[in-house]
């Protein structure tokens, strides 16, 4: 009887585990970076769904995950591959470091689903944190569901007291989402592979100057600056 029951469990498990590369598998890190751009100038030009302007426009920092696969079968978990940029002294946005979303749950829940995941960072300390190492959102950076739209005003956090807001988009419905428990990390590999350069250093990403990044950073850039300043 336990076999039986575990069997499945762990056929779920492995579909968490293996999903997010046969998902990713397709997309070089310029397609990823593109597909970041993508996502937040759909989610923006949605008067009603998009994230409030004033949030962006004060945010330290930006992430933006594609695609990150939801799976579960009374224990679930999600994961996806992403990018997050810093606002420079300057005012513009730095060129984009990979990063990965993974996380864990338990309870009731079946199936699989694709949504695309945004963060919108209010502190240095938090981005600081997934330099020099990982943070787990709800326990190293406080984080909260991001209001939407028009009716943003009417959000009891509307001063935007939380560190990080997180926003959610699946099957067109764009909303903030809670993301708990869920663990922020420097995707290494993608980032190297992205600026052709060995050993790279996270931080000196941010800074800028050290790298040379491909012109479809700028791109990325151009978005998010269309609906920051």
């Amino acid at each position: 009887m336990k076999k039986a029951v575990l069997l499945p469990v762990l056929f779920m498990l492995m579909l968490i585990l293996t999903t997010p590369y046969l998902t990713i598998a397709g997309y070089t890190e310029e397609r990823k970076v593109d597909a970041s751009a993508e996502v937040l100038d759909a989610i923006m030009t949605i008067p009603e769904q998009r994230i409030p302007p004033a949030l962006l426009k004060n945010a330290y920092g930006v992430a933006v995950i594609p695609e990150v696969i939801k799976a579960g079968f009374v224990v679930g978990g999600r994961y996806g591959q992403g990018i997050v940029v810093v606002r420079t002294e300057r005012g513009s946005w730095s060129d984009p470091l990979f990063i990965t979303l993974a996380g864990a749950s338990v309870g009731f829940q079946a199936g699989v689903q694709s949504s695309d995941v945004i963060l919108v960072f209010k502190s240095k300390r938090s981005v600081d944190g997934i330099i020099q190492g990982k943070v787990t959102l709800g326990a190293d950076a406080a984080v909260a569901a991001g209001p939407v739209g028009r009716q943003a005003a009417a959000a009891t956090d509307i001063e935007f007291k939380a560190e990080i807001y997180s926003y959610s988009r699946s099957r067109g419905i764009f909303a903030g989402v809670s993301l708990d428990g869920a663990v922020l990390q420097v995707e290494r590999e993608m980032t190297s592979l992205f600026y052709g350069v060995k050993n790279i250093d996270p931080g000196e990403v941010f800074k800028g100057g050290r790298y040379t990044a491909p012109a479809v950073s700028d791109r990325f850039r151009k978005v998010l600056l269309k609906y920051s300043e």
